[in-house]
């Protein structure tokens, strides 16, 4: 397993809960963006984006654990929502999922996703 990289960037505000550089050697795994489906292809928690988070959490987890990996290896995460006022509850989700050192993150707030009870994607890279 890489042992990742946190370095402190000089000149630029600390992140607020993401990391700005994460470094580290060895394989890299892509994740698709997962959305809050349920193995029957079910929405999770329509209008609820903590419920929803939960579920895309735990679709993230299942991805990398298929790859081997874990949480611990992921160093970008990228959120997709359809109202950044969704942030603080996939926040508070995320963090139980990563309660150590944050990923690299990027948060954008989108028209629209593929389906209108999504209310959230998030895409993983990890390094192992």
């Amino acid at each position: 397993m890489t042992e990742l990289e946190y370095p402190q960037v000089a000149g630029v505000a600390p992140g607020n809960g993401y990391s700005h550089v994460v470094t580290g050697t060895g394989q890299w795994v892509a994740i698709s963006g997962q959305v809050a489906l349920d193995p029957d292809g079910r929405f999770v928690g329509v209008g609820d984006p903590a419920a929803q988070a939960e579920q895309v959490f735990a679709n993230l987890e299942r991805c990398l654990a298929t790859a081997g990996v874990t949480f611990e290896n992921v160093v970008k995460l990228t959120y997709f929502v359809t109202d950044i006022g969704y942030l603080p509850a996939v926040r508070t989700v995320r963090d139980r999922y990563i309660p150590g050192p944050k990923p690299a993150s990027t948060a954008v707030q989108v028209a629209a996703l593929f389906s209108p009870d999504a209310m959230l994607e998030i895409e993983a890279f990890a390094i192992v």
